[in-house]
């Protein structure tokens, strides 16, 4: 019987877990935004993991900024990471973490405020009509 998932998969799930209770416990650093962890992708070979995060700023933090320091602090930490995950996950090899910038979020959001503005255009044109 075929297995659900493969074990990559398996894999990244458990990583997504853990990394994000990691960063939110462990990493204290005041450069570093609200951080969510949205995806993880591991290799076939498991020697890299690309951990894709969106940030929020906390408090007078700007948020052009933020996301950059955020992805400097996680990269850097990226070794404390991989080791504290390494004691919770009982694998032969960690993969390596490389952390990226999840844009799905911000396109979500342009793409709602573009339907929002199509739809107020149409209520205008059907008021218009009437």
């Amino acid at each position: 019987m075929a297995r659900e998932f493969k074990r990559t998969d398996r894999v990244a799930d458990q990583i997504q877990r853990d990394l994000a209770m990691l960063i939110q416990r462990e990493i204290k650093d005041p450069r570093l935004g609200m951080v969510t962890v949205s995806y993880v992708k591991v290799s076939k070979d498991l020697g890299y993991a690309d951990t894709y995060v969106t940030v929020m700023p906390l408090g007078n933090q700007d948020e052009a900024t933020v996301t950059p320091e955020s992805l400097a602090v996680l990269n850097n930490a990226a070794g404390f990471l991989r080791k504290e995950l390494a004691r919770g996950i009982k694998l032969r090899v960690m993969p390596q973490l490389r952390f990226h910038y999840d844009e799905s979020v911000d396109r979500g959001r342009r793409l709602h405020s573009l339907i929002e503005q199509a739809y107020q255009q149409e209520q205008k044109r059907s008021d218009s009509e009437e």
